[in-house]
């Protein structure tokens, strides 16, 4: 059986797309998981680790407002930066992390308070404004185990988008050979 990751990297390769990644308490693990995959990198752009909040801002775009009023553990915060490394790194999708791996809580929220994005062209099936989705996570376990989970979450979620937008194309060409219909 394949590996989520395995997944990722062959679906984008068979689309001709490709991917980028935004991480902050996963501290690189995304990225290292899709580029312990052969062949990586016919799909992976590249990742940004912006683990300390300003970074957020300055090299994803993210809000300053956003981060000053909400901190970096938010659901928006997520989105803008998926947005903002795929737009940074050039890529067709962009997947993000962020949240509170422990031991203490911060931003407010506590620990295991996780929040995965991802981005991808508009067209894609999950039919939100700019192809954007995020989860919100409420993981157990300790600092490791948080980190893993959320690795687990933000391949599976960007795999449900990869995996609906193929579904869509596929109800497209359907149509297409029964007469529009």
């Amino acid at each position: 059986m394949s590996s989520p990751a395995s997944e990722v990297v062959r679906l984008l390769t068979v689309k001709g797309m490709t991917l980028a990644v935004a991480e902050s308490l996963t501290g690189g693990l995304v990225a290292a998981e899709i580029t312990s995959v052969p062949g990586a990198s016919k799909a992976f752009r590249g990742s940004v680790t912006a683990y300390a909040t300003e970074l957020k801002r300055e090299l994803l775009g993210v809000d300053a407002t956003l981060l000053a009023r909400s901190g970096a553990v938010d659901p928006q915060v997520a989105a803008e930066m998926a947005a903002g490394v795929r737009k940074a790194l050039g890529a067709d999708w962009g997947i993000a992390t962020t949240g509170v791996a422990g031991p203490d809580p911060q931003d407010g929220q506590p620990v295991g308070t996780v929040y995965v994005a991802v981005n991808g062209p508009r067209e894609a099936a999950s039919g939100s404004a700019g192809g954007g989705k995020v989860e919100c996570l409420r993981l157990n376990g300790d600092r490791a185990e948080i980190r893993m989970e959320s690795v687990r979450s933000v391949l599976a979620l960007l795999l449900e988008e990869l995996a609906g937008e193929q579904a869509g194309n596929e109800r497209t060409q359907d149509t297409e050979r029964n007469g529009g219909f």
